[in-house]
């Protein structure tokens, strides 16, 4: 079969729905959505205080790292999310689009992949932007029954098109690109639980074999990047429950993951095994706390914070106050940990910026229209003594119709894209729409829902509603 009848066929088998996972073949353009459409989700795990967690949730999980990149060569942000065809439905679209900051205008969004069928977020996708322009999307997997997959934009700094590089088993994809080495992926793997493991790739198109960092009865993990450092905080599952998620380890690299240690430099015996070895940084079992990442970050040092939620279990509800927003960081001689806020919910997921000597931490931390439900109204934190004490700044949503929540830092955050988030009705399906702010958190702006143009300019909004 010649390569246009292949396209052809594929054409037609899209129409009829089967084609799914193949919307992107080749150079044809990709589908493009009519407006901005967030997916909602729930677990089903549900207890006195309603699901465990759900509403909103295209920016999800914090371990689909990152999901926007600033590309200063253009001016623009381009960002990745879980998105749907109408807002009646359920039916998870791996969305990627970009903010035109010269202009102010976002395109209609495209579809890079169709889950076919899938209505689950943790398919979401990540995002980078390669050495030479181009966008790549790792999309998630779900074990060996939904497998991940990984794309490539056919031309720089565009959208329009985008060639698939390769379909493995890969969740929770957090792809970094080192300057003369290549590609380092972090991602999850279902062998014992969710195991956490590393490829390399000098283009992206030829993988190394997968190799595992870490399977302690199971892991979720945020990572980031300082220069040719790699890092990454996660915690463990104690006998596989990922409800008594709990402790807080680190492991770093430097030289394209040939070594992984300690923060202090002692290399690590991979894979890491058990729950008492020299990664752990804070044994959060002892103190009978669960653990819930939200964001890695450096300091103009290059030294590592991570910013989580900790609470006494796994349920939504009061019972399991007090839930507190910490960070932990590295001061050059010994971790620190200080507590920024209390709230709510144990997925009430913000994110960390260092701007200048103003550290910056943006999540709803407020109760929301849908209390003891994942979200809530979104808050700015400030510390200006090196995360030692935080003060609230502002509230940049208030009086909203549903819950934000996941509110994701851009890499190379610039104005006024400055964090990325969704929102949505925790306790009941809802419609769910996509905002951003900028570093001051007074304008917040409202992605478009239903597009009739080509391009649109989103909607400045007063305390997000």
């Amino acid at each position: 079969m010649t390569l246009f009848a292949m396209k052809t066929l594929i054409r037609r088998l899209a129409v009829c729905g089967l084609s799914g996972s193949f919307l992107a073949f080749g150079a044809d353009p990709a589908p493009k959505a009519d407006g901005y459409r967030g997916i909602w989700f729930e677990l089903g795990q549900k207890s006195a205080h309603g699901d465990k967690y759900s509403g909103g949730l295209g920016t999800y999980t914090s371990s689909h790292n990152p999901i926007a990149v600033h590309a200063p060569a253009v001016n623009k942000t381009f960002f990745t999310y879980g998105g749907t065809t109408t807002k009646d439905a359920r039916h998870l679209l791996i969305m990627v689009s970009y903010f035109d900051h010269a202009t102010g205008l976002v395109p209609r969004p495209v579809i890079v992949h169709d889950k076919q069928g899938v209505d689950d977020p943790h398919d979401n996708g990540s995002l980078q932007i390669g050495p030479d322009g181009h966008v790549w999307v790792f999309v998630s997997g779900r074990a060996k029954k939904r497998p991940g997959f990984k794309y490539r934009s056919t031309k720089p700094h565009s959208i329009e098109a985008f060639e698939r590089v390769s379909e493995e088993e890969m969740t929770y994809p957090q792809p970094w690109f080192v300057e003369g080495q290549g590609w380092l992926q972090i991602f999850t793997k279902y062998t014992k639980g969710r195991e956490l493991y590393w490829e390399t790739s000098a283009d992206g198109m030829t993988w190394s074999a997968d190799q595992k960092l870490a399977g302690i009865g199971g892991h979720y993990q945020v990572s980031g990047q300082h220069g040719n450092l790699i890092a990454t905080f996660f915690n463990r599952h104690p006998g596989g429950d990922v409800d008594k998620r709990t402790d807080l380890y680190y492991a770093q690299t430097d030289d394209f993951g040939h070594t992984w240690t300690t923060i202090s430099g002692a290399a690590l015996d991979l894979p890491l095994s058990t729950p008492d070895n020299p990664a752990r940084v804070i044994d959060y079992a002892a103190q009978k706390l669960n653990m819930y990442a939200c964001d890695l970050n450096f300091d103009r040092a290059g030294r590592p914070l991570l910013l989580y939620v900790t609470s006494h279990g796994h349920q939504p509800g009061p019972e399991n106050d007090p839930r507190e927003l910490r960070l932990t960081r590295w001061d050059g001689k010994a971790w620190q940990t200080r507590t920024i806020s209390r709230t709510d919910h144990n997925y009430d997921m913000g994110s960390l910026w260092i701007d200048g000597d103003v550290w910056k931490v943006i999540a709803p931390t407020q109760p929301g229209p849908q209390p003891w439900g994942g979200g809530g109204e979104m808050c700015l934190w400030s510390s200006r003594d090196e995360g030692a004490s935080w003060s609230l700044t502002r509230e940049i949503t208030q009086r909203s119709p549903r819950n934000h929540n996941y509110a994701r830092r851009p890499r190379a955050a610039h104005d006024p894209f400055f964090a990325f988030w969704a929102d949505g009705n925790p306790d009941n399906f809802s419609e769910s729409h996509l905002y951003f702010c900028d570093s001051t958190g007074e304008h917040v702006w409202r992605l478009p829902y239903d597009m009739e143009g080509e391009t649109a300019r989103p909607v400045e909004v007063v305390g997000g509603r």
